[in-house]
């Protein structure tokens, strides 16, 4: 046994068990006949490093494999990281910007080159944090979406999809970002508010055609003036009374001269501006299906924007030559000028504070903005040839696997939300304009047919020995990653792997991505395993800031967590994390909380070394040891049923139970209570219970707090093996309800004791008589046995039993009896009792006060919610207050 150092310092324990445990491969024993776990990490970006979110979702993994392996399991935990189209290439791109270089300078294939090479150099800084967290990952088996063997399943699912009928290729609207060039996912799409406008414009009906009121034209509203120059349509609500007699007829676009129809449709809402829309199927998602509902194909659709989104000229070639090549928002400012000048813009009139009539091109309004979450400019919506996968159809067997359980999703409430998706959902688009990524096997022929296979030489068999060039487009990653819980395991090879560890049992993930990527691993795996991919979905909630905010770079509220690592260690973190995790919740940043954990970590190594000092050794039988003395078989019920309330905790998944199941019991029950019973009288039966005790505790806790209990379960004594393989806790010593009631009765009472002493100034050094009054035969035999006990814990100078003698005194009723402690001649009676009044009626006056504000309704609706939430702090503080100073004046008789 090594004498523990005074302090305990986190950096040096953390990087040499780390190295420790990963150099000895014990993040997964060899253990071929247990039973398996197996949970798969969300890959993290290549290009990404750890942030508040990778902390609190690789904690509570982490917490999960460590348990799992404890109790004996073949426990997996695969790792990996994803390519990350769109990032990884912006990576690279911008360092060879800063060289004066750029992609365009090298051929697809050496740019892809450099990318291998930025990767081997660069892209291993997430799987170094994720180090540092304590995560125990399989890291002998560390897959890439882009390895050799993941890859070779990407391929093998497209052409396999493609031959059932569910994965094809369409024209259809994409999120386009200008800058990358491609289509992007909803999910790299961040809407922002933004200073816009509403233009109205007149549009003359053709042929003389006029309204019932005997108008020309219709005016219609936009925000967005450039796209019409792709007007196809101007959308009427069929039951609008305006506009029945004009359904069906011609409608000219002004500057284009392109004529078309007024159609009806639903999506034109007649209390908005006009009631008449713009329909410009191929620039917006909305219009894109009123077009089609109109009898529009989507081969018909004009576009009027280049990859740039730059005018181009329409198929029909009505756009003036003016416009081309402008950039939109220029074609915008120039679409306005036109108009206005034609006599076709319809100004917006308002009053100025002198009540004249002053006219606008626009009406000012907030617009919702999609942007690139990367590149930072607007996403414009882009009729493109995309491949797409019929999600509609695989969703159905991920839908009737969490309707019969055979996934079950923690929180419950998010089935509704999952449901609902999963009914109305769209087809996936998975090509990408991209070098970096998956490169799609599909070969296009002179004619434009595509011959989809795993090679070229397939490719071309299937084309008779036509010329073939192979698409350009890569996949998207979300596609990839949507084989991650089978892909990683060796498919399409049946290996050993595979057959033990799919499906998985559970995955963790953040809301925000269930639809991305979640519901797409629920697809992917039962269309090509048949088998769902895992038994348990659970959700987590983001990490926020303090006041509740969403963390952003903008608002400069976001917490690093290596810098909280470096500070308190990583213990304290996960900690944190898992305390704070209640299922459903977001997590709320509290740095203060975080240093609260380091300093229970510290509470842990004082304890260990107390103990040392005493005697106490590692124990040396899994079972707990044969006690006589109440406080030890207290101790080990408690120790019991922490086990049992940390397993039912973990099978429901509530991390922050078992987390606050494992602080109080050590926290309280031992740190404090056993250790300061059984002070100076560490005999063999307690040295062995204590013992045993606190190994059950560094047992408990190693999932949550890795570093510091691996390190004092090293230093305590020889050990067999290494605690993160150690056994887990079993409860089977019956609980000692006897031992528990008698040894809880005693803290109750010096608790009791020790709180009337505080509040009625008793000085600390002072020793008092204590009178028991109306004790039943049983209090007498717990004071019998633990007089001396209370003695010294309740500075009890002396007991004897007896009716409450007169003068002032305290008075504490536990249980049946009454214990008093005289104070004559101890404390100034008359002044504590005035004193006391004194600082109860100020209590009660600011309670009163608080709970008046409260009550009305104008404070608790108009005030901001913080300062609601702070007067209700407040309040029920002062309320707590005025009861222990009540109770404190009560006690003096």
């Amino acid at each position: 046994m090594t004498e523990l150092p005074k302090t305990f310092d986190p950096a040096d324990i953390e990087a040499r068990w780390y190295a420790h445990w990963e150099a000895n491969g014990l993040f997964r024993p060899d253990r071929p006949d247990a039973m398996p776990f197996t949970i798969v990490n969300p890959p993290p970006n290549v290009t990404g490093s750890l942030h508040i979110g990778h902390a609190l979702d690789n904690t509570l993994q982490d917490i999960v494999v460590r348990y799992e392996r404890l109790r004996g399991k073949d426990a997996l935990w695969v790792v990996g990281t994803d390519h990350a189209g769109i990032a990884t290439q912006m990576v690279v791109e911008r360092q060879m910007n800063a060289l004066g270089q750029k992609r365009t300078d090298y051929t697809r294939e050496d740019f892809v080159a450099k990318v291998w090479e930025w990767k081997a150099e660069s892209g291993g800084a997430i799987t170094r944090q994720l180090r540092r967290l304590g995560c125990s990952m399989d890291w002998a088996n560390e897959r890439f979406t882009m390895d050799e063997g993941f890859s070779k399943a990407v391929v093998k699912v497209f052409v396999e999809l493609h031959r059932r009928g569910l994965l094809y290729r369409d024209k259809r609207l994409v999120n386009w970002d200008p800058h990358f060039r491609s289509a992007i996912s909803d999910l790299e799409v961040e809407t922002k508010e933004t200073q816009g406008g509403f233009w109205r414009f007149r549009y003359p009906l053709a042929d003389g055609v006029r309204l019932a009121d005997g108008s020309d034209h219709i005016v219609v509203a936009t925000t967005r003036p450039e796209t019409m120059l792709a007007d196809m349509a101007v959308a009427v609500h069929p039951d609008d009374p305006r506009y029945q007699s004009v359904i069906g007829k011609d409608i000219l676009q002004p500057i284009t001269g392109r004529r078309f129809k007024v159609v009806a449709d639903d999506h034109a809402d007649p209390e908005l501006g006009s009631g008449a829309v713009k329909i410009t199927p191929g620039h917006d998602f909305n219009d894109f299906e009123v077009g089609k509902r109109a009898g529009i194909a989507a081969g018909q659709m004009l576009n009027m924007f280049d990859a740039d989104a730059k005018v181009v000229q329409t198929a029909d070639g009505l756009v003036p030559e003016a416009y081309l090549a402008l950039d939109r928002f220029e074609a915008r400012k120039a679409v306005v000028e036109e108009m206005k000048a034609l006599g076709f813009l319809v100004p917006h009139v308002t009053k100025n504070k002198e009540g004249e009539e002053v006219q606008a091109d626009f009406e000012p309004r907030t617009i919702q903005t999609p942007y690139g979450d990367r590149s930072g400019v607007v996403i414009e919506p882009w009729l493109t040839d995309q491949w797409y996968v019929d999600a509609a159809k695989l969703a159905v067997a991920p839908t009737q696997a969490v309707r019969d359980g055979r996934i079950e999703i923690v929180p419950k409430t998010w089935e509704k939300t999952f449901f609902n998706w999963m009914e109305n959902i769209q087809p996936w688009c998975v090509s990408r304009q991209l070098w970096w990524g998956h490169r799609i096997p599909a070969w296009f022929d002179e004619d434009g047919n595509a011959y989809v296979a795993e090679t070229e030489e397939e490719a071309q068999a299937q084309a008779g020995n036509k010329k073939l060039e192979r698409d350009p487009d890569v996949l998207d990653t979300w596609f990839s990653s949507a084989l991650w819980p089978f892909g990683t395991l060796g498919w399409p090879e049946q290996t050993d792997l595979l057959a033990k560890h799919y499906p998985n049992d559970l995955l963790i993930s953040g809301f925000d991505i269930l639809f991305f990527w979640d519901a797409r691993m629920a697809m992917m795996g039962q269309e090509f395993m048949g088998e769902v991919p895992w038994k348990t979905l659970y959700l987590h909630g983001l990490v926020r800031a303090a006041d509740g905010q969403k963390m952003s770079k903008s608002k400069g509220n976001v917490v690093d967590p290596l810098g909280l690592i470096d500070t308190y260690g990583a213990d304290a973190l996960r900690f944190f994390m898992a305390a704070m995790e209640s299922q459903g919740r977001d997590v709320k940043m509290d740095e203060k909380r975080v240093e609260g954990y380091r300093n229970f970590a510290t509470k842990l190594w004082n304890a260990a070394r107390f103990l040392q000092a005493n005697g106490v050794a590692a124990s040396t039988s899994h079972e707990a040891p044969h006690a006589a003395l109440p406080v030890n078989r207290w101790i080990i019920a408690e120790t019991v049923a922490t086990v049992q309330a940390i397993d039912m905790a973990m099978a429901e998944l509530r991390f922050d139970a078992a987390a606050n199941a494992i602080y109080h019991f050590v926290w309280d029950q031992f740190c404090d209570w056993y250790i300061e019973l059984t002070k100076g009288s560490m005999d063999e039966e307690t040295c062995a219970v204590a013992g045993w005790a606190f190994d059950q505790i560094l047992v408990m806790l190693h999932p949550f707090m890795p570093f510091i209990t691996e390190e004092l379960w090293n230093l305590t004594g020889a050990r067999d093996n290494e605690l993160i393989v150690a056994r887990w806790p079993v409860a089977l010593a019956a609980v000692d309800q006897e031992a528990q009631a008698e040894i809880d009765w005693l803290i109750r009472l010096v608790s009791a004791i020790r709180t009337a002493r505080t509040e009625l100034n008793v000085p600390p050094g002072a020793k008092l008589p204590m009178v028991v009054h109306d004790g039943s035969e049983e209090t007498h035999r717990r004071l019998d046995r633990q007089g001396a006990a209370l003695a010294r814990l309740g500075r009890v100078e002396s007991l004897s039993f007896g009716d409450v003698p007169p003068g002032g005194a305290a008075q504490i009723v536990i249980d049946e009896a009454t214990f008093i402690l005289p104070l004559e001649g101890v404390i100034d009676i008359a002044a504590e009792k005035a004193r006391l009044a004194k600082a109860l009626a100020a209590a009660e006056k600011e309670r009163d006060s608080l709970g008046g504000r409260l009550s009305n309704p104008a404070f608790v609706e108009k005030a901001k919610p913080e300062a609601v939430a702070k007067a209700r702090e407040d309040h029920a503080e002062k309320s707590a207050e005025a009861e222990r100073l009540k109770a404190a004046l009560e006690r003096l008789g």
